[in-house]
This record gives C-alpha cells, sequence and structure tokens, in this order.
C-alpha cells in the first residue's frame, strides 16, 4: 500500500535525503498540529523509512 498525503511528503523528502527522519516531524505533527495517525499507519511509516 502505497503511503500518499502529508506522511507520502514526509517519505518522500527522507528518500530524497532532504530530511534525515521521519519520525520527529510525524511526532510533531501529532503533539503540536492534532494530526491523528493510527498506530498501523505510524508503524507502517516508520518501517518504510527505516526507522
Amino acid at each position: 500500500m502505497t503511503i500518499t498525503g502529508v506522511l507520502g511528503v514526509l517519505l518522500t523528502a527522507k528518500k530524497r535525503q532532504l530530511i534525515a527522519n521521519v519520525r520527529p516531524l510525524m511526532d510533531g505533527l501529532i503533539a503540536q498540529a492534532g494530526f491523528w495517525v493510527s498506530d498501523e499507519l505510524y508503524q507502517r511509516v516508520l518501517q518504510q523509512a527505516g526507522e
């Protein structure tokens, strides 16, 4: 399954070496912006990011 939207952009940015890690940015979205991510999707994003 392809991850799209904001999380897909974060994965693409990491793949292109524009960011070092996805986790702190995703955690910031969750904590500061009220962005909701299921536990399953959170883990899938981290897995695809190699984190």
